[in-house]
């Protein structure tokens, strides 16, 4: 029998992990290399890159986050959804948005302080290096029209479990007004 090599995913999460990285902090390195393969190859993000830093200084974050563009718009503000049904405006003609993606692991517990932290470190919206003419909406997005940013700082929490499943969920900072059904 041969010897056995690692999978593609263990491979991907070391030639991840960037030089440097002290000992203790790895394995969140590998979980959020973990958390941008599953948004890459299972969700079709694009554009996606690990952040360690916070975007509005040089402070290190509390754990490094992920940032990327979904293929569709993951949150639409309640008063953007009422604005979309006035103008007979379709979910999927709207943009989507970079957004912000914090990998977790089942086992880790967050209070509100810690979010509270980890959202005083980052911007609302995550920042872009080179942004595609895909990313801009086909229609003007006046402050606080359809294709604009509202509702404050937001990012997905991918908590991952130990079968590798990783499951995603809103989390906002602060209290934000319920969506119309």
């Amino acid at each position: 029998m041969g010897d056995l090599q690692p999978s593609a995913l263990t491979s991907y999460i070391e030639a991840s992990r960037p030089v440097g990285v002290l000992p203790q902090d790895s394995h969140h390195y590998a979980l959020a290399a973990q958390v941008l393969h599953n948004l890459q190859y299972q969700h079709d993000w694009t554009d996606l890159r690990i952040h360690t830093n916070s975007s509005h200084s040089a402070r290190p974050l509390l754990k490094p986050l992920v940032s990327g563009l979904p293929p569709h718009r993951i949150y639409v503000h309640p008063d953007e959804q009422i604005e979309m049904l006035k103008q007979s405006v379709q979910e999927k003609d709207v943009p989507s948005e970079r957004e912000w993606v914090l990998p977790t692991h089942l086992r880790e517990t967050w209070s509100l302080r810690k979010f509270a932290e980890l959202f005083d470190g980052i911007d609302p919206v995550p920042p872009a290096d080179n942004q595609a003419s895909d990313e801009r909406p086909p229609f003007p997005a006046a402050k606080g029209g359809i294709g604009s940013r509202r509702g404050g700082k937001r990012l997905m929490l991918a908590t991952v479990g130990d079968d590798s499943t990783v499951v995603y969920y809103v989390v906002h900072d602060g209290i934000v007004k319920p969506r119309q059904n």
